[in-house]
């Protein structure tokens, strides 16, 4: 938004979070709409919104997805939690990508559309959203670890090679964060040896914010700056070398 851009901002259940900030922006860019993604007929209708209130969409950064808490093994997991993590991380994100690529080439087609729409489609972009499990694994996650990694890898180096069927110019590229500080760890992030645990295999030491996950996004999303970048997973993790998986011993 602080670039000039029209955005559309989904929710899924809640819309307090977006509330304050909607208040703060100028409505005529921005379009905030509810949809469930792991549902087809709620993704098509998402894009059906957007385009009609804001336009044709040549930018997606398909960031959401669901961790599910408990730590489970494969062993003990349920094929519920399976498929819920497989819905929420991956189904979803191949329906929202899927749907973003049968509008660019639907907005193609349209008699009216300026030259400088058309240039934008044909320099269309998609930004998804990994994770570090997706690059190291994660032990009694592993659901969301093959979720995440199937987009990082699968989705990301497969479409770079479609979306320019459609749009000439188009990339797709990938942000794995690692730990991010957002509300809902900051009482865990309290516990020294939780964060000692993030940190040990980090050069840097220290644990993400928020913006240092949006502004690699916003990079990745430009075509002034990253548009001969196409295929790649950023992670955005402090170095992070891997995980610590044995912690020394309490006396």
């Amino acid at each position: 938004m602080e670039q000039g851009a029209k955005v559309t901002v989904q929710y899924n259940k809640s819309v307090t979070a977006l509330e304050s900030f909607a208040q703060e922006q100028d409505s005529t860019r921005l379009h905030v709409a509810q949809a469930d993604l792991s549902l087809e007929s709620s993704v098509r209708s998402l894009f059906m919104s957007a385009t009609s209130v804001l336009g044709p969409v040549h930018i997606a950064v398909i960031n959401h997805g669901n961790y599910i808490d408990e730590d489970v093994m494969l062993k003990d997991m349920t094929l519920e939690r399976w498929n819920a993590s497989m819905d929420a991380n991956l189904t979803s994100a191949f329906l929202v990508a899927r749907e973003f690529l049968k509008g660019i080439e639907k907005s193609q087609k349209t008699e009216n559309l300026s030259e400088v729409e058309r240039e934008r489609l044909d320099w269309s972009s998609i930004v998804f959203v990994g994770s570090t499990a997706g690059l190291f694994g994660e032990a009694n996650h592993s659901d969301y670890a093959a979720a995440k990694s199937a987009v990082m890898y699968g989705l990301t180096l497969s479409l770079k090679n479609e979306i320019v069927k459609i749009a000439p110019r188009g990339r797709v590229n990938c942000v794995a964060p690692g730990w991010t500080h957002t509300p809902k760890k900051t009482e865990m992030l309290k516990d020294p040896d939780i964060v000692y645990r993030i940190t040990a295999t980090l050069p840097l030491k220290k644990i993400a914010t928020t913006y240092d996950i949006a502004i690699q996004i916003a990079l990745l999303s430009s075509t002034k700056v990253s548009g001969h970048v196409s295929g790649h997973v950023v992670d955005v993790a402090g170095g992070m070398e891997g995980r610590l998986l044995n912690m020394r011993e309490k006396a």
